[in-house]
């Protein structure tokens, strides 16, 4: 076997999403998606970069999964749990799947409608052309799975919380040797390139996501590609990370002060932390995603806004709900999620906190090592 959990792991998943099919009407969904097929199934793979071939997995509403999928993936998705596994040569731009899974649909499907996840974050990754050829082809009536792909994705097992805290712990590692890296003349964008490298010596298996900005008192964005301007005293740099480790991801963030803070920078950081308590005391069990925001939005001011100030985290970087005013999901033991509040420090310049957490039973629970209040110095 080559996938992250046992098969009961998966098996379970699978019971969960029929549940709710046969309540739904529904007598399939269908998946296209990486980490959708990979929930399901276990197939761990970068060989999605390549937009050149669909890949498709049919979970009916009794029995185990179909995998419909190119013949060049055949190999390793006989060494997940899955064991009917149906190729064709990929890619075929007449027929890259359609005829194929059309038929599947036929077979599996006796009763019920053909669910495929349409809601919020979702995405359909194959042709739209195709995806009406299916339609037709398999003579059956479609419609949005009613989002239980979604809700059984944003609870979390306990095997899936250890394995997102094993990858925080790898990044915790990480930030930990930033003083190796960054200092004083030092390029943001060799910083960047180095950090990478320390994610991967700390035991990630790739490093997906990387974003940051150093600046006097803080930034003046969190998403642009570093530059080769060298690291200044009074800077703000700041490290945002969305490493993987067996699928999963961590997002979380550090601060540093380079030589020296302002007290500008200190009163930055140390409400910003005093945000992140606030939020992480309000994320219990029947809180709301806007009770949380609304905890920290309080301190870090900005009203509406202030955006969002966290979100779902999983096998992808951001994941079902968001911590912002009009999000009122209710959290439930087992979500893992980030806090994320933002606060301005001059004109045009911001400073943001992250960590990542996960709702249990008797609390949150950190799976980020919590940053201090003061900024640590480089």
């Amino acid at each position: 076997m080559s996938a992250v959990f046992p098969p009961s792991e998966y098996q379970a998943r699978v019971s969960a999403a029929q549940a709710r099919m046969n309540d739904a009407g529904l007598g399939a969904i269908l998946l296209t998606t990486e980490p959708d097929i990979r929930y399901f199934t276990g197939y761990l793979t970068r060989f999605w970069e390549s937009p050149s071939r669909p890949w498709f997995l049919v979970v009916p509403a009794s029995g185990a999964p179909v995998a419909v999928i190119p013949s060049i993936g055949a190999a390793l998705m006989g060494r997940t749990w899955i064991s009917d596994i149906r190729t064709w040569s990929a890619p075929e731009p007449a027929d890259d799947g359609v005829t194929l899974l059309a038929s599947t649909l036929r077979e599996l499907v006796s009763d019920g409608k053909v669910g495929v996840p349409s809601g919020y974050e979702s995405h359909l990754r194959m042709p739209l052309t195709d995806y009406d050829r299916v339609k037709a082809a398999s003579g059956l009536t479609f419609t949005d799975d009613r989002g239980i792909v979604a809700t059984l994705r944003m609870v979390k097992s306990p095997a899936e919380v250890d394995k997102i805290e094993a990858v925080c712990a790898i990044a915790g590692r990480a930030f930990g040797r930033v003083g190796e890296i960054a200092h004083e003349g030092v390029p943001l964008s060799q910083v960047f390139r180095d950090f990478q490298r320390l994610l991967l010596e700390e035991g990630a298996d790739w490093v997906p996501y990387l974003a940051g900005g150093a600046g006097q008192d803080g930034y003046g964005d969190v998403i642009s590609p570093a530059g080769d301007t060298p690291l200044v005293p009074g800077d703000v740099l700041m490290l945002d990370t969305g490493a993987v480790r067996d699928g999963y991801f961590c997002d979380y963030d550090r601060n540093y002060a380079v030589s020296h803070a302002s007290q500008a920078t200190k009163d930055g950081h140390a409400r910003l932390i005093e945000a992140t308590q606030a939020g992480l005391e309000t994320a219990r069990v029947g809180a709301r995603a806007s009770d949380v925001w609304r905890a920290m939005a309080d301190i870090v001011g900005g009203g509406e806004g202030a955006g969002r100030l966290g979100h779902g985290l999983g096998m992808q970087l951001t994941e079902g709900l968001s911590l912002t005013s009009k999000d009122h999901t209710i959290l439930q033991e087992g979500m893992v999620i980030t806090l994320e509040p933002g606060v301005e420090t001059g004109d045009g310049t911001l400073m943001v906190h992250e960590e990542n957490i996960v709702i249990e039973a008797d609390g949150p629970r950190m799976l980020s090592p919590m940053a201090a209040a003061d900024i640590p110095l480089i």
